[in-house]
């Protein structure tokens, strides 16, 4: 599980910055008529995105959690922001979950 964690820290972190910059990039096309960046940073962010919901995947099979739970983490990446909270959070989880199980 331990493995599969920092994993999941990284990708939660990276989408959620590109989350902000797409969003930027969104408000350029559609506000401002500027469409490169969009162009350019939206198939980055869906890449990026896809392989956070494998990380998602990863651990919360590894963590036996529940499929609510997992597709609400993988939702989590989709809601500007709430990447990172949803990154505290599993992470305080799992960790807590190591520490019950080597005690």
């Amino acid at each position: 599980m331990e493995s599969a964690l920092k994993p999941f820290r990284i990708l939660a972190y990276i989408v959620g910055v590109m989350l902000l910059v797409l969003v930027v990039c969104i408000v350029l096309r559609y506000g401002f008529g500027i469409e490169g960046p969009s162009q350019f940073v939206s198939p980055i962010h869906g890449f990026l995105y896809m392989l956070y919901l494998v990380a998602v995947m990863n651990l919360g099979m590894k963590a036996r959690w529940s499929w609510q739970y997992i597709v609400g983490v993988m939702l989590a990446g989709t809601v500007p922001l709430l990447s990172f909270v949803f990154e505290r959070k599993v992470t305080h989880r799992v960790e807590a979950e190591l520490a019950a199980s080597a005690a």
